[in-house]
């Protein structure tokens, strides 16, 4: 029993021993936080005072206090200030490297807010060095970070920053522009000393293009602003530029008066110049840190010598010793020096390629929104083109008008293609095309590329022939989709450029290892062949043979490129070979894991059915929401021709207050409206009603904004100008109780 006591004891003791050093660390890490406010507090008095030497001492304890306890958001903020005392006392490629240090843990760290402050002290920086271009990049990158974060309170100093640089370029016009947006967030966010100096500055640019009675005006109320907040640094600029005015004017008393003030205010604070940052210190605080460290040194030298008078052998030993590491220490300042400068060189190299890479980013940005809006505008027209032109031509035309209906329907198509073809190179480009791995079964897939597209070869009365390596597996896993877009890419466009002739196609394994096979597809033809000159760039964008060729067999020239796109993605790799007037082979090379579980199936040629004819449509009821007339009507008749009631609303309120009074089994829904939004009118519908059937019948295509349609509560989407058979499919599911899976977000 008394052996069980005292295990029961060793482990309380232990347990306890567990709980107090716990405590004892938090204790440590609390007082260590403490400790780091006490040493930025003081290095703030002390800068202030301009003691910069004991400013920079109490920032480097606090620098090792925040690198002990891992705060990286502390760490960053010391670097900033650490680099404006270096810079205060002229150690400016020292500032230059804690500038860079502070970028680096802030942008680790994802810290905004800071790295705009950064961004902005850097820029006013190099102002001060008259290297005005650098400061208006990283102005406008901290301005860039701030909206991010949404801190628009912090824009205004940007902006006040750079109608400075503006103004030492003499670029007015510019300057104007920036202190008009600095006066208006001034005001909005009560910032007196920002509102004071942008006035005081907005008086110089009217003044500089010869507007002398606003530049009056504004100054003197940036002067009344900054009397009555004591801003002393404001006052005296807002004075000397005041006599410059009136000299100009002719008025030499007020200007002498003004000059006055000027030199008595200047005399008063020791004539210091204050901005946003100081942009000169006196010598004497310089000298004052200068002596600091000089005086450190001398106390360890007086202390080494203290220790060596003891015996002389010691001194002599001493002096020795000292003599050595001078002269090693003066190797090391050289070697530092260089060291250093190849740091600063790489540093602002550094910083101007992230700043590059942020520009791209945002150019990128706006394209994908630019191609949103342009795909979306012309989708739209395009719908009541492409509608209009059906319709014509299933309404009995005259004989002479079927062929102009003909050749608007195949514009139509052309452009349609073209559109779509522009989305998915912008998708490429942007790395947004993902990988979407399934069983399949490769030969099958290959036999219905060619059977899908044996009609357009009969059409130029030309023969498809089709060769699979002996012994090569039937069934792998892949991204069939894709594959699938790339023969039907290669073959389309053999099949374009060969009339009467023959086509080969042809897979065959290249290499296996690990049960993945290296495969070559072969598409050959007997064409018309492509020039050596032109070979080249075939997969480059909007790349065709040549102007003739293009009039002469169409084609968008983006589909090589979209190829090349995909194979890459799949990992592989793709080349051509060509002879002018004898043909071309395109061969292109991919990685699949082969697959045993797969069976095989056979190539099933699919017939036209109508669907609708086996549903009873006599009580169904459809909503379309739509306010464009002619997409309206073109639904409309869309929908009766398949025997299908419907109601017709042009904006969202009135959408969900018809599906409140009417027992609706699908609603067509457009997404950009007067009013609420068809994504608005969506999710209030599914307020009350989640059954309901609702398709989104839109031209946005761009997938970024698909999981938006997901959210909002949309059973599936069918884009405008829409497939006749893939808008059937989408209502037969619905009208006929299928599961609806969407493509989009599903």
């Amino acid at each position: 029993m008394s052996q069980i006591k005292y295990y029961i004891f060793v482990f309380l003791a232990c347990f306890c021993s567990l709980i107090f050093a716990q405590q004892d660390v938090a204790e440590d890490r609390d007082m260590l936080s403490l400790r780091l406010k006490e040493h930025l507090n003081q290095a703030k008095l002390d800068n202030d005072r301009g003691n910069y030497y004991n400013a920079k001492d109490n920032l480097d304890k606090a620098l090792v206090i925040a690198e002990k306890i891992d705060d990286k958001s502390s760490q960053g903020t010391i670097h900033t200030k650490i680099a404006k005392v270096q810079f205060f006392v002229g150690e400016k490629d020292q500032a230059t490297i804690s500038l860079s240090k502070a970028i680096q843990i802030q942008r680790d760290n994802n810290d905004y807010s800071n790295l705009a402050i950064t961004y902005n002290i850097k820029g006013v920086i190099f102002s001060t060095q008259q290297e005005y271009d650098k400061a208006l990049t990283y102005y406008n990158s901290a301005k860039n970070l701030f909206e991010q974060v949404d801190r628009e309170e912090y824009i205004s100093e940007v902006t006040l920053n750079e109608a400075k640089a503006y103004i030492a370029q003499e670029d007015y016009e510019k300057a104007k522009t920036k202190l008009e947006k600095t006066i208006i967030l001034a005001k909005k966010y009560d910032q007196k000393r920002l509102l004071s100096s942008a006035l005081i500055q907005s008086g110089k640019v009217y003044s500089a293009l010869n507007n002398p009675k606003i530049a009056l005006s504004q100054i003197e109320e940036g002067l009344s602003i900054a009397l009555s907040q004591k801003i002393i640094e404001n006052v005296n600029e807002a004075y000397i530029k005041l006599s410059d005015i009136h000299e100009k004017n002719g008025s030499y008393k007020l200007a002498h008066e003004y000059i006055k003030k000027h030199i008595h205010l200047s005399d008063s604070i020791l004539n210091v110049k204050r901005e946003n940052i100081v942009s000169g210190i006196s010598g004497q605080s310089i000298n004052n840190y200068k002596d600091a460290e000089n005086a450190q040194l001398k106390a360890q030298i007086t202390d080494i010598n203290a220790e060596s008078a003891f015996t002389r052998i010691t001194t002599i030993l001493s002096i020795a010793l000292i003599t050595i590491l001078s002269l090693l220490t003066l190797s090391l300042y050289k070697n530092n020096n260089i060291r250093l400068n190849t740091n600063t060189m790489l540093h602002k190299k550094n910083d101007e390629l992230i700043v590059a890479k942020e520009k791209a980013e945002l150019a990128s940005k706006t394209k994908a929104n630019f191609l949103s809006t342009v795909t979306h505008e012309l989708r739209t027209p395009l719908y009541a083109v492409t509608g209009l032109t059906n319709m014509l031509l299933d309404e009995d035309p005259k004989d002479h008008q079927i062929p102009h209906l003909k050749s608007l329907k195949f514009s139509g198509d052309y452009l349609l293609t073209f559109i779509n073809d522009i989305l998915q190179i912008n998708k490429i480009e942007a790395n947004k095309v993902e990988i979407d791995p399934e069983h399949f079964n490769l030969r099958n897939k290959l036999e219905n590329v060619i059977s899908a597209l044996s009609n357009s070869a009969k059409d130029q009365d030309t023969k498809i022939h089709f060769e699979y390596e002996n012994g090569l597996p039937e069934t792998f896993v892949g991204d069939q989709l894709k594959i699938s877009q790339i023969l039907i890419n290669l073959l389309g466009n053999a099949i374009k450029f060969t009339k009467d002739g023959d086509i080969w196609v042809r897979a065959s394994k290249i290499d296996l290892k690990d049960n993945v096979y290296k495969l070559r597809f072969e598409i050959e033809d007997n064409g018309i062949g492509i020039t050596k000159e032109k070979q080249d760039h075939m997969f480059e964008s909007f790349s065709q043979g040549s102007v003739q060729i293009n009039r002469k067999y169409g084609g968008t020239g983006l589909g090589l490129s979209i190829v090349k796109g995909l194979i890459q993605i799949l990992k592989g790799t793709i080349h051509l070979k060509s002879e002018l007037g004898k043909g071309t082979t395109f061969f292109f090379e991919i990685p699949l894991k082969y697959d045993e579980v797969v069976d095989k199936t056979e190539v099933v040629e699919v017939k036209k059915v109508n669907k609708m004819e086996g549903l009873d449509l006599s009580n169904v009821k459809i909503l379309i929401v739509e306010d464009n007339k002619i997409n309206q009507m073109i639904t409309k008749k869309i929908l009766n021709k398949m025997n299908l009631y419907c109601d017709v609303v042009d904006n969202g309120e009135a959408a969900v207050e018809q599906v409140k009074e009417v027992a609706y089994d699908v609603v067509l829904m457009d997404i950009h409206m007067p009013g609420i939004s068809g994504l608005e009118a969506t999710k209030i519908i599914r307020t009350f009603d989640k059954e309901l059937t609702i398709f989104a019948l839109t031209a946005v295509t761009l997938e970024d904004k698909m999981h938006e349609f997901g959210d909002a509560g949309f059973d599936d989407i069918i884009s405008k100008p829409f497939k006749q058979d893939d808008f059937e499919d989408k209502l037969h599911a619905a009208l006929s109780g299928e599961k609806i899976v969407s493509s989009f977000f599903s």
